[in-house]
């Protein structure tokens, strides 16, 4: 039997690597695909998803727009980190297909009722359209199997010095998802951060051939550059949102712990901030899943073996 998945993202160089991914493994049936305002503008990341989807030969998953702000906050965008269109470095086609009329809340709310099987929601953006989802729909709850999501950290962040940038452009919408009853699987900085691709990776990668292959190895040369700044002391580009798909396939790879998760929105100083209660000094019921660690070479022999999928 194949996992029914609906992906929300906005890519966004790792996401638009966690669609490859996902749409290369038989394991797991996409049933839609939806977007959000984050790493570029609403307009520029739906287009991301229509690109990728043209490339990948997968227009029949139907797509559609979601939110074009955050709930409660102005949008805050990292065209520092992805470029002007969101993904830059390789050509991209032009897409094929169109967005569906409806919106990312009502497509994700036709799935949740038509699926036999309750669904995973993997969010890979902005938890914005999960949590209108979740408050405008709360008679879906049972059909939602868990929602794995990469964003927060237990320890740092990366937009900045304790906030995760995911959950910074939306922590009202992040708060509403850790808090809502259903599993939540965290795919955080602490674990993200081991998953870094190496330029041999990307050689790798580029060697399998192929236009998919090719394409995955020029997002990674421009991902990179980003990287290589000595504040990060990487020796590779982090593949963040990939783990959330690769924690789908081979949850041997990762090392979990299962914790309560809640998120600041007011902090002078912590806004934006995952609070995991990793030593129990609360009395509350641990609600997330949280990865802590990873198998960084089973990472990349998985992303490698899924590539040869598209050659």
């Amino acid at each position: 039997m194949t996992l029914p998945i609906i992906l929300d993202c906005d890519p966004g160089h790792d996401d638009a690597i966690a669609m490859v991914l996902a749409l290369a493994s038989p394991e797991l049936d996409v049933k839609a695909i939806t977007s959000s305002a984050g790493n570029q503008t609403p307009d520029k990341t739906l287009r991301n998803v229509l690109r990728m989807l043209t490339l990948l030969k997968r227009t029949d998953i139907p797509v559609a727009g979601g939110a074009i702000k955050p709930l409660m906050r102005e949008l805050i965008i990292a065209d520092n980190v992805h470029g002007e269109s969101g993904l830059d470095g390789p050509a991209l086609p032009e897409p094929g297909v169109a967005a569906q009329s409806c919106t990312a809340v009502e497509l994700m709310a036709k799935v949740l009722r038509e699926s036999p099987t309750p669904v995973t929601i993997v969010s890979t953006g902005p938890q914005t359209n999960v949590a209108l989802l979740l408050n405008t729909h709360p008679e879906l709850h049972r059909n939602i199997a868990r929602i794995v999501m990469m964003g927060g950290a237990m320890a740092l962040g990366n937009w900045t010095p304790a906030a995760e940038f995911n959950i910074f452009v939306d922590p009202e919408a992040a708060e509403i998802v850790f808090q809502s009853g259903i599993p939540v699987v965290m795919a955080g900085l602490d674990v993200t951060h081991k998953a870094q691709i190496r330029r041999d990776d990307i050689e790798r990668f580029r060697a399998i051939g192929g236009e998919v292959a090719n394409v995955v190895a020029e997002l990674l040369d421009f991902f990179m550059e980003y990287h290589k700044q000595e504040k990060w002391g990487f020796t590779g580009a982090p593949l963040h949102d990939p783990c959330t798909i690769a924690w789908l396939l081979k949850p041997e790879m990762f090392t979990t712990v299962d914790r309560w998760v809640g998120v600041e929105t007011q902090g002078k100083y912590t806004q934006g901030m995952t609070v995991v209660d990793y030593f129990f000094l609360t009395n509350n019921t641990p609600n997330a899943t949280v990865m802590v660690d990873i198998d960084r070479q089973a990472f990349v022999d998985l992303l490698a073996d899924r590539l040869a999928f598209y050659r």
